[in-house]
């Protein structure tokens, strides 16, 4: 299926009120959900729309307590965007696999400084230059 990009273009704009924060973001959530199967078919994942399903539920739940509107409104702003460059076929399956469907609750493991020398990378000892240290 190809789109029109400034379809599913939306402009920004602050939330009145929690509530009304609340239904921007169920729409956004419906949007996802609805177009599970879509996704699947257009990157040819080898997921099914229900994990896919699962997966944008698990994203959803992690801002379930936010209660800002300004917050709110920021991550709404940022779906909406994944949203957009998703159904336009902007991104790479990749990045659907890696952003979508990793599980953001797993805890990252410590490696030790061998392991990372034997990999070839220290990443801890690499300070950026913007820190001022």
């Amino acid at each position: 299926m190809s789109t029109i990009p400034a379809r599913l273009a939306r402009a920004t704009r602050a939330s009145g009120s929690i509530e009304e924060a609340r239904k921007r973001t169920l729409k956004l959530y419906r949007d996802w959900y609805r177009s599970a199967p879509e996704i699947c078919t257009l990157y040819a994942l080898s997921v099914s729309p229900a994990y896919l399903r699962h997966s944008i539920r698990q994203r959803f739940e992690q801002n379930r307590y936010v209660t800002d509107p300004r917050a709110i409104d920021i991550l709404i702003l940022k779906g909406q965007q994944e949203y957009q460059e998703t159904m336009n076929v902007w991104k790479q399956s990749d990045h659907i696999l890696g952003i979508l469907l990793e599980n953001p609750n797993r805890p990252r493991e410590r490696k030790t400084f061998l392991q990372k020398f034997y990999e070839g990378r220290d990443e801890e000892a690499i300070i950026p230059a913007a820190t001022g240290v």
